[in-house]
Parts: structure tokens; sequence; C-alpha cells
């Protein structure tokens, strides 16, 4: 389905620095736990890992918050994890501790090993979702597909699960840089085969979370994360039914080094919350659309508050286009979703002045 057919292609345009009449905007996390009817479908499905292997209930989340809210695109229902469950560590989610491997890459032996799985096989479900989920939008806004970064997804593969200072991936990064840059390549080599294979299958913009590369000092970003995104912005199939497909990368706590992340030849960069939209306008806003920043914690406050910092995030912006509207990070599971409203409909009333 090519952009002319969208019902609403303001996401798009935004992204490639075209004229819109408003700034377009969707959330991080937006299918999620904040919203009754999404636990009334994990419900269902039975556990987080069953939703995300059914195409059809992935496609009914995919869509609940594009029936509450006016948002400007739709990003596939799935998990970063999906990846590395694919290359046999055994994901699991224990109950109140989030995602766990049951096969942690921790000896040599098991790391030399690893190797690019055959996502047409192990992630069809992924993709099967896509397709399913395309034909249910009917062209009423685009659809984002995503994965983690290469360094995000191995902080997962090797810790096990979460942490909260990576001191077994960073022991191993300065102890055997050699092991965790060959996870790293199988890592980057898997990353670009899934994403081009969703694109393949309808995604129509792709975003790579970078969630765990701000956790890293000067250089070793570049050396671990940075070159290695690098590696998948190169690799990805950037045109298809004759259109761009476009490219957002996402480091959180990244600020740093946004002119470097700009000069992979990305299209957009997602922005957290600790960055000045307007100053980092100035410093790459002619090179990428950004996106962001909108603090998710923001949204358990009063609609006067929430609307009075969309405004000022607006502000900071300034006039034309170039900007989507976001989180700074995933929306917080005990979000009212009548702000979520209130942020949505802000955000297309105050922009529009910014655009005429």
């Amino acid at each position: 389905m090519a952009t002319s057919q969208l019902k609403n292609d303001v996401f798009l345009r935004a992204l490639a620095r075209e004229p819109v009449p408003y700034t377009p905007v969707w959330l991080m996390r937006q299918a999620g736990r904040y919203l009754p009817e999404y636990r009334a479908t994990r419900a269902k499905a039975g556990s987080f890992l069953d939703l995300c292997k059914s195409k059809e209930y992935a496609t009914e989340v995919t869509l609940q918050p594009l029936d509450r809210f006016e948002l400007d695109a739709a990003i596939l229902f799935s998990d970063i994890l999906t990846v590395p469950d694919a290359m046999g560590l055994g994901l699991y989610f224990a109950e109140g501790e989030g995602p766990k491997f049951a096969r942690p890459l921790r000896d040599e032996t098991a790391i030399r090993k690893l190797a690019v799985p055959d996502v047409g096989t192990e992630l069809q479900y992924v993709f099967d979702a896509v397709s399913s989920i395309r034909t249910a939008l009917d062209g009423r806004v685009p659809l984002i597909g995503f994965s983690g970064s290469p360094f995000t997804l191995a902080c997962y593969m090797i810790e096990g699960g979460g942490s909260d200072n990576y001191a077994t991936v960073k022991t191993m990064l300065y102890d055997r840089p050699d092991l965790l840059h060959h996870i790293l390549d199988v890592n980057a080599r898997t990353v670009i085969d899934y994403l081009n294979a969703q694109v393949e299958a309808g995604a129509q913009a792709l975003m790579i979370f970078d969630t765990w590369g701000g956790s890293l000092a000067a250089g070793k970003y570049q050396e671990f994360s940075l070159a290695y995104m690098q590696r998948v912005v190169n690799g990805l199939t950037r045109q298809a039914d004759g259109r761009k497909v476009p490219v957002i990368l996402f480091t959180k706590g990244g600020g740093l080094w946004l002119e470097e992340m700009a000069g992979t030849g990305c299209d957009a960069l997602g922005l957290d919350w600790t960055v000045d939209l307007g100053a980092v306008r100035q410093r790459v806003g002619s090179q990428v659309a950004l996106q962001g920043n909108f603090d998710p914690v923001a949204l358990m406050a009063q609609p006067a508050a929430i609307e009075a910092e969309v405004a000022r995030l607006l502000a900071s912006w300034g006039n034309g286009t170039g900007h989507i509207f976001n989180l700074g990070h995933g929306i917080g599971q005990f979000t009212p979703p009548d702000n979520v409203k209130v942020l949505v409909e802000s955000v297309h009333k105050l922009s529009r002045p910014y655009h005429s």
C-alpha cells in the first residue's frame, strides 16, 4: 500500500520533514497494561508470550489504542526479546519479575555457538501479525515495525533478564570484548533480517530501541552500540511499495551522542525527556526528524498540567515540520487513559498554529 493510499500519512510526512497540518503523535508502549481492554485480551490469551504469538490477539491489542485515541501511527504489538528467544535462549516471564532467559550467555562455548536464526521460521508469527495488522488498519494510519538494538538485546541475553547496573555484560565488555563483539555481530545480522522481513510483511516505518546503550561509557557506546546500529541501518530495506521506509533510532540516555547518531543515515532520532527539544533541533534538526520527548510520568498529573507541558514542548520546537510528538520512554502501567486522551488532543490542537 503506497503512502498516498493512507487516510492519514501525517506521521510519515513529518518523518520526511515535509509540511504537515499539525504535529503527529504516537506513544511508545501505547498498546499496554494501562488500558483495561488490553488487560482483558491478555487474560484471554493466557500469557504475554501467547499474546505475542497469536496474530489475532496481536492485531486486537495493536488497534485498541487507535480506537480510543486519535493517534497518528500504530506500532506492532510484540516484544524486543522475541529475537533472542528465536536463538534458543529460553525466554519466559516470571510473575512480578519481568522477562528472564533460561539459558543466558555466560560461557565462551555457548557464546561461540550463537548463530543467526532463520527468522522466516522462528519468527514467522511476528510477520503474520504485521500482515494481519496492516489488513485490519485498512490505511487508517501507518504501521511501525521495531526491534531492540544489538547491544540492548545483548544485555538481556548475557544478564539473563533486566539489571540495575549491567555488571555481567560490562565485565565481559572490558575482560573479553571479543566475545561481546561476536554476540553483537550475530545480533546485528539477525536484526537486519528481522526488520527487513517486517517491511516485506507490511511495516511502513521502523524503530530501533537502544534502551540500555545510554548505560555505556563514552567511547564504549560508539564501539559496542552505535557501530552495530550503523550496521543495521546500512543493511535495511529503505524502499518498499514505491515509498521510503523511514528508520528511527532511540538511545535512552543518549543525549550526548545525538550528532553521531544522526550521522548513521537514519531518518529520525527518538529523544528521552532529559534533553531540550529546541536545543536538539539546533544541533541535528537539519539532518533528521526528531521524536519525543514528554516525560511519561507527567501523564500522572492533572489535565491542565499535561496540556501546559505539551504547550511547552511544542513551543520549544517552534514553527515547522520534522517533529513527531511522543514520550521520552514507554507509557507507565498506571497511567489513566483519560490523561492520554488529554495529551493526544492537546498535541493536535496546540500544534496547528505552528504549521500554518
